[in-house]
């Protein structure tokens, strides 16, 4: 009797069929990725190179240096990323940082380090030098900087944030992508070579956005391109970092500045005999001048002075002067502790005659120290404005005259002084080889313009002249000149019987003379009533901070009316 099967077994024949088919789906699903991805990269690089990479908006920029625990950043990237007004002083080997407040030096090798010449010590070097390269440690300058640091896991890297920096937090998708897609490319392509892996739910930083590829960021501070697809977008945060010093603000004036300075070349005048001056609320005699190259100031500073303008309710702000001489302008103002030595008598000079300001007057420089003076007022204003004094630095018009405008780096000047007072004279020098004003209106306009591209308008203080030059032209041609107060002109022309006329080219009244006798034509563009008010006028129209005349010698009564500036017409934004 035969047997019954109620449970038949497959044949060899169907089991083959079945592989087959399984096979085939494997090789159906490996040939459509690789046909899709048919030239994603297998070579791995590394992201970082050498030893304690440093990790800065968002790419490697050089290397740190670590000595025990303490971690030192390179000059060089401090420089270029964090302030690249931090200088090394050869003279006294020491890394210079002058920040709003502080003045700090850093001697090589050393343990202690300075703000505002008060010795701070520590237990290991705060700068260092190893062959060419100079190292900060990073510490101390977390005090003076708005910056934070972290060493990261596994690859050692060096992150350095800035304050206000955002970062976008993301997370790796689950389970069911293929390995090959979570590699982070070095392109926003597969055919490029990758850094690291990512895996399912790996959190991450999301740095950037290329086409269908986010550039994300491990913990570990590696870092590639991604497909969107695999990227959860998380939330957006932002570094914040408050320092604890608070910025040491200048005085404030009230409304608009008029300031005149007193000339003094040997003696103070009698100030009995020094006129009402309406208007007036700023003076600055000119006390102090350099007098060698190691940084010594010469004093013509007067208690009685000083007294005499507080009673009248002026400011004083002392002026400063570097003699005019570019070669000792170079050997004072040249390394730190000379630029120190000049401080230090300023301030003591401030005390002594209770200034409200310190009025910097440095000219004619030799072009290339034009960073040596800017530095000289970055290190002098923390010390200034913790003394309570106003800084302001006269300029010149922008111009290509060499030693007198080629060296003011105007937009970093009015970044740290309160003030910019633009000498808006001399058009034609009282050496010209041509007759013509001191100071016409639409050449002071004009370069008034092209400056306040480069100082904020409610920094600059017009410069105006009090004086004229009185030309004389000589039948053969030669010109010569001479300064003369408005007063001095008025007596000219009432000697001579000559009436001025309006020159509407210059702005100003202009007369001209011919002397039988002498054979000379006598040429004045006049500083009067009508040319100081239309300089006024300047001041208003550009919303400036104001004006201030040279020099109070050469002033009459009618001088301050046509310049006074008040409140309601000038206003500071």
């Amino acid at each position: 009797m035969y047997k019954i099967e109620t449970n038949p077994q497959k044949s060899p024949a169907k089991k083959l069929i079945l592989a087959g088919l399984l096979l085939a789906l494997i090789l159906i699903t490996s040939s459509i990725f690789a046909f899709l991805y048919p030239f994603a990269s297998k070579e791995k690089v590394s992201y970082f190179k050498e030893d304690h990479p440093i990790l800065f908006n968002g790419k490697q920029t050089g290397n740190a240096y670590i000595e025990g625990e303490s971690i030192y950043l390179p000059l060089t990237f401090l420089q270029e990323f964090v302030d690249e007004d931090i200088i090394f002083d050869e003279h006294s080997k020491s890394i210079i940082i002058a920040t709003k407040n502080n003045v700090v030096q850093m001697p090589l090798e050393s343990l202690r380090y300075y703000v505002n010449e008060k010795p701070m010590k520590l237990d290991f070097t705060a700068a260092k030098q190893l062959g060419k390269d100079r190292y900060l440690s990073i510490e101390p300058l977390l005090a003076f900087y708005p910056i934070t640091y972290s060493i990261l896991s596994d690859t050692g890297a060096i992150w350095v944030q800035k304050n206000g920096e955002s970062m976008v937090s993301g997370k790796v998708k689950e389970k069911g992508i293929h390995e090959e897609l979570l590699r982070l490319r070095t392109k926003d392509s597969l055919k490029s070579p990758y850094t690291a892996s990512v895996s399912p739910n790996e959190n991450v930083l999301i740095e950037q956005e290329k086409g269908d590829y986010y550039f994300i960021r491990k913990e570990d501070g590696t870092a590639g391109y991604l497909k969107k697809q695999y990227i959860k977008n998380g939330e957006s945060k932002q570094i914040a970092i408050s320092l604890e010093e608070s910025v040491k603000a200048a005085p404030e004036m009230e409304g608009p500045i008029q300031l005149t300075w007193e000339a003094v070349y040997s003696k103070n005048p009698n100030t009995s005999k020094i006129p009402k001056m309406p208007g007036v609320n700023v003076i600055s005699p000119t006390w102090f001048e350099l007098a060698d190259g190691k940084g010594s100031i010469k004093n013509l500073g007067s208690k009685d002075y000083s007294l005499w303008a507080r009673k009248q309710g002026y400011q004083i702000w002392g002026l400063f002067s570097n003699a005019f001489d570019p070669v000792l302008t170079h050997e004072a103002f040249g390394s730190f502790e000379t630029r120190q030595n000049m401080i230090r008598q300023l301030l003591h000079f401030s005390q002594l005659y209770e200034l409200n300001g310190v009025n910097l007057d440095i000219e004619n420089v030799n072009p290339e120290d034009g960073p040596l003076i800017t530095q000289f007022v970055r290190e002098a204003a923390p010390y200034f404005h913790e003394a309570g004094l106003v800084v302001s630095m006269d300029i010149t018009f922008i111009s290509s005259s060499g030693n007198w405008s080629a060296f003011y780096e105007r937009d970093k000047l009015a970044v740290i002084a309160d003030y910019l007072v633009v000498m808006a004279y001399d058009e034609h020098w009282g050496s010209s080889q041509v007759a013509g004003s001191v100071a016409s209106l639409p050449w002071v306009e004009e370069n008034l313009k092209h400056l306040l591209e480069f100082v904020p308008n409610e920094k600059l203080i017009l410069g105006v002249p009090l004086y004229t030059r009185l030309w004389e032209q000589k039948s053969n041609g030669d010109v010569s000149s001479k300064a003369l107060s408005m007063s001095k002109v008025k007596e000219w022309l009432s000697q001579n019987k000559v009436t001025p006329a309006y020159d509407p080219e210059s702005g100003q009244n202009y007369a001209e003379h011919f002397s039988e006798k002498d054979k000379i034509t006598y040429k004045v563009w006049l500083e009067d009533e009508i040319s100081l008010t239309k300089r006024a006028e300047l001041a208003k129209k550009y919303n400036l901070a104001g004006v201030a005349s040279w020099s109070r010698y050469f002033a009459d009564e009618t001088a301050w009316a046509a310049l006074s500036l008040n409140k309601k017409e000038v206003t500071k934004k």
